[in-house]
């Protein structure tokens, strides 16, 4: 018989009367004093008088004749009936021999815990097929057995203190070992302000170039040393805003009258793009360390620095989030999955500098890896550091990057930067005053101090030099180097091996030119060692500092030029220093070809334009000419940008030069306008003046702007009339380039039409302004002193006047009379408490956010010419019945308010209404006000209000209909229901305001 058909089915009503004489009568309660309760407790084979081993045999040839009782093939035949029957009671038998626990008993399972039994009880001496029809027939028994077991009123009440003993004891197991394990979120808290504390201590100060200055003194607290830095993004109605100060960090930064901030506040992923020297790597520090101070006290941002140079110095591949550490000190010491959990919680600021130190043909990978990233840990905070051309336009674009650039610093940064250095170092008011005096007299020398990397050696160089100062970019660093090797510790008399400046230079030359070769800015300190030990026999001269090891150790500790990031490499103070030292050692080796086989790579831009500034005549012609060869973009924008530097040239290939450029002439766009411009004013020559500007003219002009110089004012005088809009914003934003005083008088009082949002936020910018062709639009920031702004209102009239956390007092009567004033704006002036210098003044648009009681019912009844109102947050007392009877407004923005329309409808002008995030109906009585405005054609409201909107209102003219998105899944019904009741209309969604 095969045994898959051996199946046996008992019913229940003819096998549990059967089971329940196995066991005797039980008792209540959970069994607790005859403990454990074993299955023998109350087994009926124990007590004779109830169930002898005859009965037991008689039960077992019942239960044997029912399972026989099935249709089908009879499994056995009918001479080993009686044999199996015996068997079972046998086993049956064996109840009383287990030390089981019932409860224990039910866990098993039926074929366990009959396998049990077949364990405790003899061998069964039955053939195959009575054996295993044995077997099933005791699994079956069991299994009802099991269910007997489960109904009885011991079972359940025993089961429970069973299962809560067994709970008691793995409670307090693991009690037991969370106390010999730290939580670990207590262990990511602890570690968390180890390391933001470490960065605090590792990003807070720079270092000071070429100073004579005693052992460890020669570091500048960071908090002294920031000057806020300007950004350029490329939208085209801001081509040169505003301040980074601190930028990207949303929760930190204010709304005040700098665009940059605001854009930068509201976004997450920046491209940055700068200059070397123009404070790439500073800025990231600041942003380091702001972060670090407000995650210690606030659990804010966690901020990770990834210098790549560092991180792939080795040719190791890209870091994971496991490995972001693995550039600082605390590397392999965070707790296991720290950074994931950070990243995972959206808590990251990642700031990437370097991609353009990554050689060129690694960069897709960068990409790839930091795509890679993105997808991984959305949510959180990611800055990307670049040199201009080292990735294409666009090249994070896909993935909501936003990308700025770093500009050259304007006069009145730079003059911030010399004031805190001098403060800094203790050099004096004198040489102070007497450098900011050289910076405004001598335009060479302004056109150098752009960057904080420049300004930083022309202070040490000024300081060091007593006033003498190199005029050109060549000199400049010729003489820092002389400087940093060779006359600081002459001059401090120190008891040092004499070496000249030549002969350090022949070796720390070979080191830069591998590093430039090799794509890197660092190098390990064995091979560095190599090149010097190399090198050694062919200079003779300095072999005076010794071997090979002492000659590295000199450079690290006597000149400045190198350091040692890591204990096993070493890099260049500043990629300037290696790419003017590699220019100095391709020319040396007679490599001009090599120079300009790399005209397209990124990396060798300064070693070309550092090797034509070094180079003699003949040499300066031959990478010149090789440049126009190659006729690219690039190398023609090269051989361009390296006629500043060519102080002796042929006219003829000059002129070859400036043929080759005109083909790039207008620029193409932003990107390449402010490439071009950034080759100095010598581009001023190439561009288009304004009588043969065309459509692009405003390129011409950010071109110009970008160069700099007095030049460049006189050029873009030129532009003063242009009709095109785009010309007058980006002359307006330009004027933080130039001196003050000479770009207001020869630039902004002769634009027509005069300027609009002209920025002010200086009492020096506010005096130098007068006489414009017309009343201009001012935007006033909250440098600006009271007085300062009353003097220029009172010589000047004005169109527009926008107020920015202005700080003037409790009045406005600078303001009363104005007659030409049409637009006025006011945000966050708190203290303002008097309005009545408005009244009566004929504002045409008027946009208020007091933040305070003061009425403005008197002041909206004064203005019979208002057509656009906007109130933003809590401001004092007023009511639509409140409008002049003789106004016409077409448009009233009503944001973080919730106004009574009572009144409302006899505004029948209006064409747009904006009632706010909070406003909701107040009943039929606000629907009749609604509905009287019979030509409005927009509205913003809750989507809440839709469903009102589409019953009640009755508006024939609406058009759109905007929403606030307030993360709330829409009621798509009753949208239907609007698009039904104003079949005209659409629905647009806006983003919730908040009043800041």
């Amino acid at each position: 018989m095969d045994a898959s058909v051996v199946g046996i089915r008992l019913a229940s009503g003819v096998v549990t009367p059967l089971v329940k004489k196995l066991f005797r009568g039980e008792g209540a309660g959970a069994g607790l004093v005859d403990r454990p309760v074993r299955i023998t407790s109350y087994l009926s084979p124990r007590e004779q008088r109830v169930l002898s081993r005859d009965d037991l045999r008689r039960l077992s040839g019942k239960l044997v004749a029912e399972a026989l009782q099935a249709p089908g093939e009879q499994p056995l035949p009918p001479d080993e009936e009686a044999g199996v029957a015996t068997a079972l009671a046998v086993t049956l038998h064996a109840l009383g021999d287990i030390t089981l626990e019932d409860a224990q008993a039910v866990e098993m399972g039926p074929r366990a815990f009959a396998a049990e039994l077949r364990g405790a009880a003899p061998a069964t001496g039955l053939g195959r097929d009575a054996q295993l029809f044995h077997d099933r027939l005791l699994e079956t028994t069991c299994l009802h057995i099991l269910n007997f077991f489960t109904t009885r009123s011991t079972y359940i009440p025993r089961a429970l203190v069973e299962i809560a003993r067994r709970q008691a004891e793995t409670i307090a197991k693991i009690d037991a070992l969370l106390a010999r394990i730290p939580r670990q979120d207590g262990r990511d808290a602890e570690f968390e302000a180890r390391y933001l504390a470490y960065l605090v201590k590792r990003h807070s100060s720079l270092t000071i170039f070429g100073l004579d200055l005693p052992p460890g003194s020669a570091r500048w607290p960071l908090d002294a040393a920031y000057v806020g830095l300007e950004t350029a993004s490329r939208q085209h109605d801001d081509p040169f805003p505003a301040r980074l100060a601190p930028p990207l960090l949303g929760r930190w930064a204010h709304y005040r009258a700098d665009a940059a901030d605001a854009v930068l506040t509201h976004r997450s992923r920046v491209l940055l793009r700068g200059e070397a020297g123009s404070g790439k790597t500073t800025l990231i520090q600041q942003l380091t360390v702001a972060a670090s101070r407000d995650g210690a006290t606030e659990g804010g941002l966690v901020p990770y620095v990834l210098p790549l140079r560092t991180l792939t110095r080795y040719g190791d591949p890209l870091p994971a989030a496991k490995d972001f550490l693995a550039a600082t000190a605390l590397k392999g010491q965070s707790p296991e999955g720290w950074e994931d959990r950070v990243l995972n919680a959206g808590r990251g600021l990642v700031l990437i500098d370097g991609i353009d130190e990554i050689p060129e043909p690694e960069r897709a990978r960068a990409r790839d890896w930091l795509v890679d990233l993105f997808a991984a840990y959305p949510g959180n905070r990611w800055l990307v550091a670049s040199r201009p051309s080292a990735v294409r336009q666009d090249w994070l674009a896909g993935e909501e990057f936003t990308e700025l650039a770093l500009v050259p610093m304007n006069r009145a940064a730079v003059a911030s930067f010399v004031t805190r250095w001098h403060a800094a170092t203790e050099a004096g008011e004198e040489l102070r005053d007497q450098l900011l005096e050289s910076l405004t007299t001598k335009p060479e020398l302004a056109r150098l101090a752009t960057n904080p990397l420049l300004c930083g050696l022309i202070c040490a160089l000024h300081r060091e030099r007593r006033g003498f100062l190199p005029s050109g970019r060549k000199e400049l660093y010729t003489a820092a180097l002389s400087m940093l090797l060779h006359r600081r510790d002459r001059e401090r008399e120190l008891r040092l091996p004499e070496v000249a400046e030549e002969p350090q230079l022949q070796l720390l030359q070979r080191l830069a030119y591998w590093l430039i070769r090799n794509g890197r800015t660092e190098i390990g300190r064995g091979r560095a060692e190599g090149l010097i030990a190399a090198a050694l026999p062919s200079v003779p001269a300095a072999q005076a500092l010794g071997d090979a090891p002492a000659v590295l150790r000199h450079f690290l500790d006597r000149t400045g030029l190198l350091r040692a990031p890591t204990e096993d490499t070493l890099e260049f103070v500043h990629r300037t220093f290696q790419d003017f030292l590699g220019a100095r050692a391709a020319l040396d080796e007679g490599s001009l070809g090599e120079l300009t086989r790399h005209a397209d790579d990124d990396q060798w831009e300064d070693v070309i334009r550092m090797a034509v500034a070094q180079g003699r005549p003949l040499e300066r012609a031959a990478i010149i000419g090789d440049l126009l060869v190659r006729d690219t973009d690039r190398a023609v924008l090269l051989a361009l940008a390296s006629l500043e530097y060519a102080a002796e040239l042929e006219p003829e290939l000059r002129e070859d030069v400036r043929s080759a450029a005109r083909r790039l002439i207008p620029p193409k766009d932003e990107d390449t306008a402010r490439t071009l411009g950034r080759l100095g004013p010598l581009v001023l020559d190439l561009l288009p003046r304004y009588t043969e500007a065309g459509y692009g003219a405003h390129l011409s002009v950010i071109a110009a702007a970008e160069a700099g110089g007095e030049a460049a004012v006189g050029y873009l005088a030129g532009y003063a009339r242009h009709a095109d809009e785009r010309v007058h914003k980006t002359l307006t934003a330009a004027w933080d380039r130039f001196d003050v005083h000479q770009y207001a008088a020869e630039v902004l009082t002769r634009m027509d039409p005069p300027p609009t949002g002209l920025v002010l936020d200086s009492d020096a910018k506010a005096a130098a302004l007068t006489g414009f062709t017309g009343p201009p639009d001012l935007f006033v920031g909250y440098l600006v002193s009271r007085s300062a702004l009353a003097r220029l209102l009172g010589r000047q009239p004005v169109a527009g006047l926008t107020l920015w956390s202005f700080s003037g007092g409790a009045d406005a009567e600078f303001l009363r009379g104005h007659t030409s004033l049409r637009r006025l704006r006011i945000h966050a002036w708190t203290d303002l408490s008097d309005l009545g210098a408005l009244h009566g003044l004929p504002l045409e648009e008027v946009s208020l956010s007091l933040d305070n009681s003061t009425p403005l019912g008197p002041a909206l009844a004064s203005w019979p010419r208002l057509r656009r109102f906007s109130l933003t947050g809590r401001n004092g007392p007023w009511s639509f019945g409140d409008f002049s009877e003789e106004c016409r407004p077409e448009s009233l923005d009503l944001t973080g308010t919730a106004p009574d329309l009572a009144g409302l409808g006899r505004l029948r002008s209006l064409r747009h209404l904006g009632l706010g995030y909070d406003w909701r109906p107040a009943g039929e009585a606000a629907w009749a006000e609604l509905s009287a405005l019979r030509d409005l054609r927009g509205i913003e409201v809750h989507p809440d209000v839709l469903e009102g909107l589409a019953e009640f209102a009755d508006l024939p003219s609406l058009r759109k209909v905007w929403c606030y998105d307030d993360d709330k899944e829409s009621d798509p019904d009753a949208e239907e229901r609007m698009l039904r009741r104003f079949p005209h209309a659409r629905i647009r969604r806006l983003p919730q305001t908040y009043d800041v």
